[in-house]
């Protein structure tokens, strides 16, 4: 089967045996695959959790139609449509654990489903498992419009947020934020930005921050989280370190969570998928969650799709077809 390839020069086409069925597996053929921001260091060889490496396939989201069914397998059969999150995703065949996949809507495109399963995983975790969101709560989107920004945007309305505030930088993505559940939004390029999030919420500060920027902004997004509100980490696209004023943190009794799957066990991660199919399959199904395929290109096409996403100018996500 033809493969986009981790090469030391850059990511390659080149041909792999079509994976093998195993047990509590299903083999699916894959009809469209999505780019993250963790697949750019892959094309060089990188890893991302246990997966990569020189000649590696890249890729980790995906969207296809299942083919064959290892043993133990019995919630899934032979075409069903499904998208899932696994190494290995920019191959026309990949393999798939039963327990980690989700079913695609009739009225969705495997395009469109291809952009969702890392996004649903990871924010109902962060807001739900970890971030403890109660009905009528106010939430912090940093960074969000990035596609698993308006996921949770999304996600946090679904659920009950009584306000959600989104940030950016662009202007024109944060002239669309209303349109995935922004009730407030703000440019973190404004200096007083921190005032004008204590403004939207009264001064009380928010209830819970689900934050993909981190770095040199963190300082300022303790002083708008409320006493005894909650951080999740989820991203670090403002940079990996940052100053924190620990006396702040104490007196604001903040609690404050990174999410990352790839340091849990594969019971861990069982759970977490689990959770948000459960949850969240209502929302898919009368389209409360989307995320926008800002470009599609053909598989043979990836390198043109990672120079779009590399500008940082696509606003949700980039997908590649089969």
């Amino acid at each position: 089967m033809k493969a986009i390839l981790s090469a030391e020069q850059g990511a390659v086409i080149g041909e792999l045996p079509q994976p093998q069925v195993m047990q509590n597996h299903v083999v699916i053929k894959v009809k469209a695959a999505a780019l993250n921001r963790a697949d750019l260091q892959m094309l060089t060889g990188g890893s991302h959790g246990f997966a990569g490496g020189i000649g590696f396939p890249v890729g980790v989201e995906w969207a296809g139609e299942i083919i064959a069914l290892g043993e133990g397998v019995y919630q899934w059969e032979v075409g069903d449509r499904v998208m899932g999150a696994s190494p290995g995703a920019f191959a026309e065949y990949t393999l798939g654990n039963a327990e980690w996949i989700y079913p695609i809507p009739d009225h969705m495109s495997f395009e469109q489903a291809a952009t969702l399963p890392v996004g649903l995983q990871t924010i109902h975790d962060a807001i739900v498992s970890q971030g403890l969101l109660q009905e009528g709560q106010t939430v912090l989107v940093q960074g969000a419009s990035s596609g698993i920004g308006l996921m949770a945007m999304q996600i946090a309305k679904f659920l009950g947020a009584k306000q959600v505030i989104g940030t950016s930088t662009s202007i024109d993505k944060l002239n669309r934020l209303s349109e995935f559940g922004a009730d407030v939004v703000i440019n973190t390029k404004d200096e007083d930005w921190a005032k004008q999030i204590l403004k939207a919420t009264k001064r009380k500060g928010v209830d819970l921050v689900i934050d993909f920027l981190a770095g040199p902004l963190f300082e300022h997004t303790l002083s708008v989280t409320k006493i005894g509100g909650t951080i999740i980490n989820v991203g670090r696209m403002a940079g990996e370190t940052g100053t924190i004023d620990f006396d702040q943190h104490s007196m604001r009794r903040i609690t404050y969570k990174g999410v990352s799957f790839r340091t849990r066990s594969s019971d861990e991660i069982t759970d977490v998928i689990d959770k948000a199919r459960k949850s969240l399959t209502q929302a898919l199904d009368s389209h409360q969650i989307k995320i926008p395929v800002d470009a599609t290109y053909p598989f043979e096409n990836f390198d043109e799709a990672f120079t779009k996403m590399k500008t940082n100018k696509h606003f949700g996500k980039i997908v590649l077809s089969f």
